[in-house]
C-alpha cells in the first residue's frame, strides 16, 4: 500500500486518490526476478498537450482531471535479510476522465503564437486511452518480518490521443478581430514525469 505523488513535465504537483494506491503485486521469477503489476488513481493537478502543429506551452493545458495508471514491470532484486533493493522497469497503461482544458494557458498560448493581445479558444477534444513505459528503483527496509517501509522513484514516458478542433479569435487594438478554425488531430496529452512514492510493505 503506497503514496505516490506525480511530478509532470511541463505541469503541475499531482496527488493520488486518498487512502492509496496499490503496487507491487506480482509473483517471484526466480529469486532475483519478479514480474509485478498494481494501480493508482490520481488526481492531475495539469499536464501538457504535445505534438500541437502551431504552438506548445510550458504550462499545463490540461486539468485538473482524474488519471488511472496500471504498471506492469520486471523486477531485478536484491533481497538482504532486513533490506532489500529493486531495479525497475517496464510499461504501463493509462486512463484519463472528468478531462478539462485550462482555457486560460491555452488562450495565453495562441496569444504568443499570433502576436496578440487577447485572444478566445473553444475547443472540443476526444479522449483515448494511452501507453507508455518507465524506470526506476525501491528500497525497502523491514522494520519487524511482517512490516516494512518502501520508498521509490519512477520517470515515466507516455502519452495518448488528445484530438483537439475548434476555433479561436483574438487581436489588437490597432486592429479588428480575427477568428481561425484549426484540427490539431495529431495532439497528444503528456504523462512524462516523475514518480514518488513512500508505502508500506505487509508479508506473512
Amino acid at each position: 500500500l503506497s503514496f505516490s505523488y506525480f511530478l509532470p513535465k511541463n505541469g503541475y504537483f499531482s496527488t493520488p486518490i486518498s487512502p492509496f494506491s496499490i503496487r507491487g503485486i506480482g509473483v517471484d521469477l526466480t529469486n532475483y526476478f519478479a514480474l509485478q503489476t498494481g494501480f493508482s488513481l490520481y488526481r492531475m493537478s495539469g499536464l501538457n498537450i504535445k505534438d500541437i502543429d502551431d504552438f506548445e506551452s510550458k504550462d499545463a493545458l490540461v486539468g485538473p482531471n482524474f488519471t488511472l495508471m496500471v504498471p506492469l514491470e520486471l523486477v531485478l532484486q536484491f533481497v538482504g535479510q532486513r533490506q532489500e533493493f529493486r531495479i525497475k522497469g517496464g510499461g504501463f497503461g493509462f486512463l484519463t476522465f472528468d478531462n478539462k482544458l485550462n482555457n486560460g494557458n491555452v488562450d495565453k498560448a495562441i496569444r504568443q503564437l499570433e502576436s496578440w493581445e487577447v485572444a478566445n479558444s473553444s475547443f472540443d477534444f476526444d479522449n483515448k486511452p494511452g501507453f507508455g513505459y518507465f524506470f526506476g528503483a525501491e528500497y525497502v527496509i523491514f522494520i519487524t518480518r511482517q512490516w516494512g517501509l518502501t520508498f521509490e522513484a519512477n520517470y515515466l514516458i507516455g502519452d495518448a490521443d488528445f484530438g483537439l478542433s475548434g476555433s479561436y479569435t483574438g487581436g489588437n487594438s490597432s486592429g479588428g478581430l480575427t477568428t481561425r478554425e484549426v484540427d490539431y488531430s495529431d495532439a497528444k496529452l503528456d504523462l512524462t514525469g516523475l514518480e514518488l512514492s513512500i508505502g508500506i510493505i505487509i508479508t506473512q
